[in-house]
Formats: C-alpha cells, structure tokens, sequence
C-alpha cells in the first residue's frame, strides 16, 4: 500500500495493514521514501557467513530449506511478523519494521524503520540468519542484494487467506515450528467456517469499504477483506474489482449504491460530514458503519475474530455472545 500522511491504500499491493491509521504498505513504484543507506560489503559479509537457502516465496526464491532452524529473523512484514509470534518463533524475531506493532511483545523487538525500501545496512546490523519482505516490487532490489550476497531472505505478499494459509504452513516449516503453524490455520478456518455458516441464509446486503478517502480507493474482490465480507453475509460492491484495491471516483460509488459504507474510527467522521459525500443514499440514511482496526487490518492470526467482528457489525446478533478462538 502507498504510504500518505501515514497511511495506505491496502491495494495497489499489499493488503496487509489497512486503511486509515493502521494501513502501511504497497507495491506502487512511488510507494515510500527511498533508503539512502549504502551497505558495507563487509558487514553483508559477516552477516552472510552463517546463513541458509531460502525456501520458496511470492518472489519466485528457491524451494530449499536450510540445513538449520534461523535464530535470528528479521521480519519487514506485520503479518509475518505476527504470524512467527503466534507460532513460538517471537523469541528469535531480533528486527521489525516500524509497522510491526501486534501482538505487543512485537513491540519491544528493535525497530529497523522502513518495511518499504528498507535501510539494508539496518537488516544487515542485526545479523539475521533469515530475512522476510513483504513481496513489493520495492522491495525487490533489497531482496535481490541480500541474497546475492549470500543472506536467506524471502518474500510474502499474504494478500488474501488463501496466501496467509500457505504462508503460515511455509513458515512453520523454515522457523521449525511445523504443528504450531498447522494448529493456527486450522483454528483461523474453524473459525472461519463457524461465521460463514451463521451468515449463510441472511440477506446480503451491499458494502462499500474505502481503504483511502482523496482519491477515493476501493477494497477490491483481490483483498481478503473482500473476503471478510463475503463470509460474514455481505457483498462487497467492488468485487468485480481483481486487484487487492483501486481508485474509483465517487460517482461510481455513487452508482453502485452500496447499502453500507464501512470505515475507519478515522475516516468515518469525514465521510460522515464531507458535502461531496453526501451523494452516497447510504451515507445520507446513516448507514456508515465503523469496524474495528485492531481486528480487521491484516490478513494475520485475527482473521476469525475480524470475520466474527464484521457479522456483528452487519448482522447484529447472528453469533453468540463470548470469546473466538
């Protein structure tokens, strides 16, 4: 997602963090500031000495794992990063970027600044045995250096739940924690499966969920937040949209006359209030609906809870009452 004023359009590539205050990545070419820092070839050497293979990413890397567990990742990606916390592997995590904020033992790893264009004299500085990007064409010159130089580093996009299965699979397998990161996907997908037979037989109506406000940019069926929707018996009004997200013009919005519109604690009141937004039927009847962020941001460990958290949202007392898995 394209960083503006702190925030990202979830779809020009990443739909990892989301909309509003949360949102962080994308894979738009003009997505972050450039890093300027230049890497010594002899710290890229001494980080390089002791490294494995990579196994295969989004990137196309090599499906070879190394011949040893990694001691020390540094993850660029909130997802990923959260992902190797729920799977056991937190403690081996000695690099984040600066989005990288869940679960919050996340936070008290150092912080190497940028997930886009990262400063790879930072990564190197931490000595990891394993590198892992988000799979953003801004990314890709960071990836490419490390590795030639010898350091494993991969790549994930984990753009909708499919990806975050296989991802969650692929990382247990590289960090060692292979039944942890089973037993976290079957979960999620219980989970999952749980909303999406309680919301099967419910009217659907439609949603429009805007990831960025000017210029106005559209979740699309490419997202899991699309299919968030879906699962918790609503149609996103973007899902002939294939790319994670893209810029609409509210006149097209204006068409498609969704029955909600879903947004940020952030950018709810504007909508809300904003003259031009007022041609909306459902922003008029007062149908602008406020999701919770900290659940319904990443494609991560939260995704049963975020699918849980919009059916309540939509479908007011479809589930029972009481803690999701």
């Amino acid at each position: 997602m394209s960083i503006r004023g702190r925030a990202v359009s979830s779809a020009c590539g990443i739909g990892t963090l989301l909309v509003g205050a949360v949102a962080f990545l994308s894979g738009c070419s003009d997505a972050a500031p450039r890093a300027h820092a230049s890497v010594s070839q002899a710290a890229v050497s001494q980080a390089a000495a002791t490294t494995a293979p990579p196994a295969s990413d989004d990137f196309g890397g090599p499906d070879a794992l190394g011949p040893s567990t990694p001691k020390r990742i540094v993850s660029l990606n909130p997802t990923t990063t959260e992902i190797l916390f729920a799977i056991g592997a937190g403690d081996r995590v000695v690099g984040r970027s600066e989005y990288d904020v869940f679960p919050t033992q996340a936070t008290r790893v150092p912080n190497l600044g940028a997930a886009l264009r990262p400063n790879v004299e930072a990564v190197v500085g931490a000595h990891p045995d394993l590198v892992i990007l988000y799979a953003s064409q801004d990314d890709r010159p960071a990836y490419d250096r490390l590795r030639q130089a010898g350091v494993a580093t991969v790549a994930f996009r984990i753009d909708s739940i499919g990806q975050f299965e296989r991802d969650t699979r692929l990382l247990g397998r590289m960090t060692g924690d292979s039944a942890e990161a089973a037993t976290l996907v079957d979960t999620v997908s219980a989970t999952l499966a749980r909303v999406r037979a309680a919301t099967a037989a419910l009217p659907r109506p439609s949603v429009f969920m805007p990831a960025w406000q000017q210029p106005i940019i559209a979740i699309g069926g490419g997202s899991f937040l699309s299919e968030l929707l879906e699962i918790a018996g609503a149609r996103n009004v973007y899902a002939d949209i294939k790319a994670p997200s893209a810029p609409v013009a509210l006149e097209d919005v204006v068409r498609r006359n969704p029955d909600i519109v879903l947004a940020t604690p952030v950018s709810a009141p504007m909508i809300r209030t904003e003259a031009r937004w007022q041609a909306v039927g459902a922003v008029r009847r007062g149908r602008v609906l406020v999701f919770d962020t900290t659940l319904v941001s990443r494609p991560s460990v939260q995704l049963g809870a975020a699918a849980r958290s919009l059916a309540d949202l939509i479908h007011p007392g479809v589930l029972p009452r009481g803690p999701t898995p």
